[in-house]
């Protein structure tokens, strides 16, 4: 027999909590007398992600990290990072933080050991047991057999990993990395972006300026900046959809069969816009809510046209140099 207990509505259950942001930026502006360093900057990083900060020379990703870092302190708004206010004075806050300039700024004259040494000194790292935790560092770093080579004798790329080092001595909870792959070549910007995935998966937050748009991808979250301004935050993925309008799918058809193409694409429910490609005879490239959804259902509806040939139909992902000139373009036209 039921009780009133057992005929009681379950209790509802509480969504699970989100976790605090490890950065919390709120109308934050900094101006250098008549010059914008940044303006009304709103951004909150959750843990646990690559945040990259992207845009051209100039447009404020170097004072955001100093902002962030407590060089720059805001003249309107208010920052925290890890929960605190940042600022020199803040050591608890620093001893959390680990930060990759974007110039060397360790000792030339002293050897790699010597400035990793040093390094970990300054943090009060146990001397007795510091050793194999340096050592660690230099493999993660690929620089054991440099280890006994001075700083000024290093190549660029070996000293910014050195510094890459020193910003993790201490174990860093949330590491700032100030375009940490400008100037180096290709291969050692992916090795960079292969420690800074592993870092993620152990549990870090990386917060990582560029000017190399490409980049983007191996990020989880986007901020693209311009003039002082924060204009868009998304994933990567959310990013190439604002630029476009939705997903892209490529198209091409015979030549003579691209105006008839377009047209039955543009009454179909699932199309939002049809443009030609000017590099491609035949090509169009379809614009979509989901292509995953779309291509399958515009295949079969091109399939079964009695004049229509395809000749190929993929999604269609365009670099992100392309997607960020297109988010440039926008960010002047609403200017004007």
């Amino acid at each position: 027999m039921a009780t009133m207990t057992d005929l009681r509505p379950p209790r509802p259950v509480a969504p699970p909590a989100r976790p605090s942001p490890v950065i919390e930026i709120n109308g934050v502006t900094l101006r250098f007398g008549a010059q914008v360093g940044v303006e009304a900057l709103d951004l909150h990083v959750p843990p646990g992600v690559i945040f990259g900060l992207i845009g051209p020379s100039g447009s404020g990703k170097t004072t955001t990290v100093r902002l962030l870092t407590g060089v720059y302190t805001p003249q309107q708004g208010s920052i925290r990072v890890l929960g605190e206010t940042p600022s020199r004075k803040n050591v608890r806050l620093r001893e959390r933080v680990g930060y990759v300039p974007q110039l060397f700024t360790l000792y030339p004259n002293l050897t790699v050991w010597e400035n990793l040494n040093f390094i970990a000194s300054i943090y009060g790292l146990n001397p007795f047991r510091r050793r194999d935790r340096l050592l660690s560092l230099l493999d993660f770093v690929e620089l054991r057999e440099a280890r006994n080579r001075l700083g000024h004798d290093l190549s660029g790329g070996m000293q910014r990993r050195l510094s890459l080092a020193c910003a993790l001595v201490h174990d860093p909870s949330l590491i700032f990395a100030d375009e940490p792959t400008a100037g180096i070549d290709p291969v050692l910007r992916g090795k960079f972006w292969d420690h800074f995935r592993e870092l993620r998966g152990s549990g870090h937050t990386l917060f990582v300026t560029t000017q190399y748009v490409g980049e983007v991808a191996y990020c989880d979250m986007v901020g693209v900046m311009r003039d002082g301004k924060l204009l868009y935050v998304d994933t990567p993925e959310g990013l190439r959809k604002t630029a476009l309008g939705g997903e892209v799918i490529r198209l091409v058809v015979e030549p003579a069969q691209v105006r008839e193409t377009s047209q039955l694409m543009l009454e179909h429910q699932l199309v939002s816009d049809v443009r030609r490609s000017r590099g491609t005879p035949g090509g169009l490239y379809v614009t979509v809510e989901e292509a995953s959804e779309a291509l399958p259902a515009l295949l079969t509806l091109l399939g079964n046209h009695p004049t229509i040939t395809v000749r190929t139909a993929e999604e269609y992902q365009p670099p992100y140099d392309d997607i960020f000139i297109t988010l440039m373009e926008r960010a002047e036209q609403s200017d004007v």
